[in-house]
């Protein structure tokens, strides 16, 4: 191989857009949040990636994933917007967590499309460091819409759905599938950025 062709694919490396089979590549170019676990962190790229969707396909534990970020997020002087979650959050749970649950905004919806609504201006605000939905259907236009509203909003955004929906092609980032695995929780990486998926982990 020629030095010039060496020297372009190490840029293609260098900038995310190029990676080698089998490793989980830091993401280049897009800020991350350290998820408060090293292997986790490692195998989605650095992190959560900030700006972008994530889908969490679970039935109950995959909350306790964000925590950490969530803590860290609450420091900065924007909201942690939670949009139709299925209980009332439990503020001395979250606070012995170390998240500011002054920052917590609990947005409830009177339909599907005005919740989704709610939870694009959010995360399209600015105001927001992290939007988390419970949506009961949401199409590939609209997940695509949150996605960009993520983008443009700086803003971490969490969809929250059943892990019925696995087989099913998905707009976000980051897709990953969670469910306890006795006191531990077994994570499958589904999809990542700039990276294959596949990966499981107990965490």
């Amino acid at each position: 191989m020629s030095a010039e062709a060496k020297k372009s694919i190490d840029n293609l490396l260098l900038q995310g857009l190029l990676w080698r089979g089998g490793s989980a590549p830091a993401l280049t170019g897009r800020p991350v949040l350290p998820s408060g676990f090293a292997s986790l962190d490692e195998s989605i790229g650095g992190g959560w990636p900030r700006g972008a969707l994530v889908e969490l396909l679970s039935e109950g534990p995959g909350l306790s994933l964000l925590l950490p970020a969530l803590a860290a997020l609450s420091r900065e002087a924007r909201w942690l917007a939670w949009v139709n979650a299925p209980w009332l959050p439990y503020a001395p749970a979250l606070a012995v967590r170390g998240v500011d649950v002054s920052r917590v905004l609990l947005i409830r919806g009177r339909d599907g499309d005005q919740s989704l609504w709610a939870t694009e201006q959010a995360l399209r605000s600015g105001n927001c460091a992290a939007v988390m939905f419970w949506p009961q259907h949401i199409s590939t236009a609209r997940a695509r819409r949150l996605q960009l509203a993520a983008e443009e909003g700086d803003c971490l955004g969490v969809l929250f759905r059943s892990r019925k929906l696995v087989r099913q092609s998905s707009m976000a980032a980051l897709r990953l599938e969670v469910q306890p695995s006795g006191e531990k929780l077994e994570v499958h990486v589904l999809k990542r950025p700039a990276g294959w998926g596949g990966r499981r982990l107990l965490l």
